[in-house]
């Protein structure tokens, strides 16, 4: 076969591996508990791997690369960053947000945990954390949706707009039909398979060029300032690239396999593999660029687009059905984040906009049947923009992760980790944190150069704490969920007791509060209450 049939036969065999998952997941899911989290059954290693794939996208495996071989090694400051982040939420925000969850009327997504936990009687906070949600990620589904046409347009020759519809109508089954453990399972593979290419090219690569030493004297003749770490590093600059690290507690496709998880004692194990994974990943990225200075960068000609570091080396390296593994990484890397953010999104328009606004209660069969169609017609509309791909969607795409993690991690930080948060600070402290970003992401010069997301941060945390020392009323029910969900967070072991406590504090204190979706209607008619 030629070397193009080997590695289209490659992500075939890939693409029929991802709809077999679906397949698989889609027998297991019977309920709107088990599409949208699982039934919080979740393994550590799934949970870790899968957060670990959603999360670095194409970034991974082109974008850092590509800057690396580019610039020098400064660049890897934002990784160094991006691990510290989601070391500290794995850490201090996973085990807690796993049993908070489900302590605070059994909230499977974000929104409806701000909304329990907060009693907020108008749920004004999950409307607009649903409407936030999904703004930003239709955008992001686009974007990974141009990021999968452009790859295949580049690596096979295939026209734009039908590379774009095959990564659509494929991460869009699997996604639909299995919901969450199909996403959860995909990623996990996806994950494997990204850290596997990126231990494997470097390491052969290293070995191609003759050695590590060899590869570190080829950079060094090339240019001595690319092994330098502080090259044309300022501190507006070195706190923007950590200041990364701040956005991983606001994000909701990473966060919600915390609440996943089986139980909070797992975070830990989960942790130390997710980190791990970071770790290894992150190393590997940077191998790949120094490889591939040594291999190209004395002749530009031979690699005219930096971000195609990864796929040339793989190319190059290894036999075509190899390179095609390496390839399916790459689409790996992309499919990953685009389903977690379209069950997000569908999660947010059923669960936080389309309940509240309605007081629907749905039968299990109807719930999913709801968040299937929401998946789809999120999909359609960022397909829709992705068809004709322009800056104004890719610019917006640059603030979203500033803006979730200004918009939501004050607030999920606070909301476990301090009693007094209110949901009128906690909507206050959001929205000018939202509103912070885009502001400042539009102005450069000086300070005004630092990363958005840290005046962000800041303002909503000042914001909150502000507008909820104000408005703080002592509520029992916030007060026993918040001490029962810390005690779980120690010791699970006291779990249906302790559960059991907080139901009956909730039912003698009422306060006017009422749960969107604390019932559903069973398929014979009766209600029947979700699982705590």
């Amino acid at each position: 076969m030629s070397d193009t049939a080997w590695q289209i036969f490659t992500m075939v065999l890939y693409f029929l591996l991802m709809i077999a998952i679906g397949l698989w997941a889609y027998r297991k899911t019977s309920d709107v508990d088990d599409y949208m989290l699982g039934g919080r059954q979740l393994n550590p290693a799934v949970a870790a791997l899968s957060a670990g794939a959603s999360d670095m996208s194409g970034w991974l495996l082109m974008g850092l690369p590509g800057a690396l071989y580019l610039s020098g090694i400064f660049e890897f400051w934002i990784a160094i960053g991006l691990t510290i982040g989601a070391w500290l939420n794995w850490k201090f925000v996973a085990p807690r947000l796993r049993s908070y969850t489900e302590v605070s009327n059994n909230s499977i997504t974000v929104p409806s945990f701000l909304d329990s936990r907060l009693r907020d009687s108008t749920h004004s906070l999950r409307i607009v954390s649903g409407f936030i949600i999904l703004f930003y990620f239709t955008f992001y589904v686009s974007s990974g949706l141009v990021a999968g046409g452009t790859f295949f347009e580049g690596a096979f020759g295939v026209d734009y707009q039908m590379g774009m519809l095959i990564i659509a109508a494929i991460t869009v089954f699997y996604t639909l039909v299995g919901g969450f453990l199909a996403v959860s399972y995909t990623d996990a593979v996806q994950g494997t398979i990204m850290l596997l290419a990126l231990v494997l090219v470097p390491a052969v690569g290293i070995f191609y060029v003759g050695g590590f030493g060899a590869m570190l004297d080829a950079t060094r003749s090339i240019d001595p300032e690319l092994l330098n770490p502080m090259k044309n590093v300022t501190a507006i600059g070195l706190i923007s690239a950590i200041a990364w690290g701040l956005g991983y507690v606001g994000q909701p496709h990473i966060i919600v396999r915390f609440m996943a998880l089986r139980n909070p004692k797992e975070a830990s194990s989960a942790r130390r593999i997710g980190i791990g994974w970071m770790l290894l990943a992150g190393f590997g990225a940077l191998f790949t660029a120094l490889v591939g200075v040594a291999v190209y960068k004395h002749d530009t000609s031979m690699l005219a687009n930096p971000e195609q570091v990864f796929i040339a080396l793989g190319q190059l390296l290894f036999h075509p059905f190899i390179a095609g593994f390496m390839l399916a990484a790459i689409l790996a890397a992309i499919m990953s984040t685009i389903s977690s953010q379209l069950l997000v999104s569908s999660s947010a328009l059923i669960e936080d906009v389309y309940m509240t606004f309605t007081n629907h209660k749905l039968s299990a069969k109807k719930g999913v049947m709801l968040s299937r169609i929401a998946v789809a017609g999120i999909a359609v509309l960022a397909a829709g923009l992705a068809l004709h791909p322009n800056d104004t969607i890719l610019g917006l795409v640059a603030f979203a992760w500033a803006g979730f993690g200004a918009s939501f991690g004050p607030t999920i930080v606070l909301s476990l980790y301090w009693r007094k948060l209110t949901g009128f600070g906690a909507l206050a402290g959001m929205i000018m944190g939202a509103v912070t970003v885009a502001v400042w992401g539009n102005l450069d010069g000086g300070i005004l150069d630092l990363y958005e997301i840290v005046p962000g941060f800041i303002v909503n945390l000042v914001v909150t704490y502000i507008m909820s020392s104000l408005t703080y009323r002592p509520n029992a029910v916030v007060e026993k969920e918040f001490d029962t969900a810390v005690a779980l967070t120690k010791d699970w072991s006291r779990h249906d007791a302790l559960t059991a406590e907080v139901r009956q504090v909730v039912a003698d204190n009422p306060d006017g509060y009422k749960p969107r979706s604390a019932t559903l209607v069973a398929d014979d008619g009766s209600e029947v209450e979700l699982p705590k």
